[in-house]
């Protein structure tokens, strides 16, 4: 039989053939291939992610630039939010204990006002005390400090080479900060305009931050207005949680290194002090730079050996802070890797110098949250999602709140304009349901 069988001829390979069974003896070619291209399947998968990562590139990069051009407005309203961070949970005991609302607002500004006062008149008053002694001191250890190199060989030229290479390094330095730091503006009217704004909108935030919150959850398609919210609320509470525990271990951080400071008697201790503290919430940076201050004044003033002193007291703060507080009281709410957070901080202070530094880190902390609230369906379920992650910011507290009126936790009923972004474990609304 199977000579009867008609045998296939060299020219029958071009002949033409139907669909399926040209489908069916070429395996090897995959069935979504376009007829007659050669682009491997991979090739076309990476430019898929390409053009597309290309597209969210450009989309940052706008948006950064509109934050460059609308810096005035920009940088103000940020104050505003990191202040609201940092002073809502004195307001929020206040209304617990029934006070009104428009009272704790009056008290929480007018008591974060003067301890800000306070903290600027101490700093004011030991720097005209003592800073004169300082100056002359300096100039003495400047002498000495040439008189050593003299007699090391050194010519009196290449000393004034290397002075004025390391004044001209400084000065570089400094004007590459402070230009991130007067971002608000190059004059007296700009900063006073931007503190004023700042003011304002931190008074609007406190009174009203329920109503601009869902203002703003409105701008989103319907279908969408859910999975926003409870992102930005998750968001918000991180930001919260964060800036509240930055405060606490900035301040210990101060008190640490400015006790430090008084017990070895290195001058300008309270200035000190307070510079230590405004750095610090530049995490893992900032107390270090602003520790290095401390150092240097000790060795200017007091002599190597306070120095060497000062500088164990900077150290051993330093890893109080990052192997007890930090942990301690993060606990299980924000874990972020120490290569995450300077990657971070460098970046910002690249894109916009000292400011840049002091919002990278709640920023990105919050972009965290909620990516991962909408990434992993956390807002359908109101779990809280797992995972083994470099910058693992998500509140312990996570997912949904409860429909309808929202209750505070004295049992009183909030009306709808009086609700705020969750700032608060959502301990009311467990196990309610959607």
């Amino acid at each position: 039989m199977s000579e009867d069988k008609p045998r296939a001829g060299f020219w029958d390979v071009f002949r033409p053939r139907a669909a399926g069974t040209h489908a069916a003896r070429t395996p090897d070619v995959p069935a979504s291939a376009p007829a007659g291209t050669p682009v491997p399947a991979g090739l076309r998968i990476a430019t898929a992610y390409a053009w597309r990562m290309l597209v969210i590139a450009g989309a940052i990069a706008v948006l950064i630039w509109l934050v460059i051009q609308f810096k005035l407005l920009v940088i103000p309203l940020l104050i505003a939010i990191l202040l609201t961070a940092l002073v809502y949970p004195a307001m929020s005991w206040l209304l617990r204990h029934r006070v009104p609302r428009w009272a704790a607002i009056a008290v929480t500004l007018i008591a974060t006002l003067a301890i800000v006062a306070g903290l600027v008149w101490l700093v004011a008053w030991q720097i005209s005390r003592q800073f004169p002694d300082v100056r002359a001191r300096t100039g003495e250890a400047i002498d000495e400090l040439r008189a050593f190199l003299l007699t090391l060989g050194v010519s009196e030229s290449e000393i004034n080479t290397y002075i004025d290479q390391g004044l001209a390094l400084l000065q570089e330095q400094s004007a590459a900060l402070w230009s991130g730091a007067l971002a608000l503006g190059s004059t007296v009217g700009h900063v006073a305009a931007g503190a004023l704004l700042a003011l304002f909108a931190l008074i609007c935030i406190l009174a009203d931050g329920g109503g601009i919150w869902r203002w703003a959850v409105h701008l989103f398609p319907t279908s969408a207005r859910r999975a926003v919210d409870i992102a930005g609320r998750n968001g918000w509470q991180t930001v919260v949680n964060y800036a509240r525990t930055q405060m606490l271990v900035a301040t210990i951080d101060a008190v640490g290194i400015g006790l430090g400071a008084f017990l070895l008697q290195v001058p300008l201790a309270i200035p000190i002090a307070v510079l230590v503290f405004l750095g610090s919430f530049v995490p893992l940076v900032g107390a270090i730079l602003t520790g290095t201050v401390a150092v240097f004044i000790a060795l200017v003033y007091n002599g190597p050996w306070i120095a060497l002193a000062m500088l164990a007291v900077v150290l051993a703060v330093q890893q109080i802070e990052g192997h007890v507080l930090q942990p301690l009281l993060m606990g299980s709410a924000v874990k972020v890797h120490p290569l995450a957070v300077v990657m971070v901080v460098a970046g910002g202070s690249m894109i916009a110098g000292i400011p840049g530094a002091l919002f990278a880190v709640p920023l990105a902390a919050f972009v965290n949250v909620v990516a991962v609230t909408l990434s992993s369906g956390s807002w359908r379920t109101g779990g809280r999602p797992h995972g083994d992650l470099i910058w693992d910011t998500v509140p312990k507290t996570i997912g949904p709140r409860a429909p309808g009126p929202a209750r505070s936790r004295t049992g009183t009923m909030l009306s709808e304009s009086d609700t705020e972004p969750n700032t608060e474990p959502n301990t009311e609304t467990k196990g309610s349901a959607e």
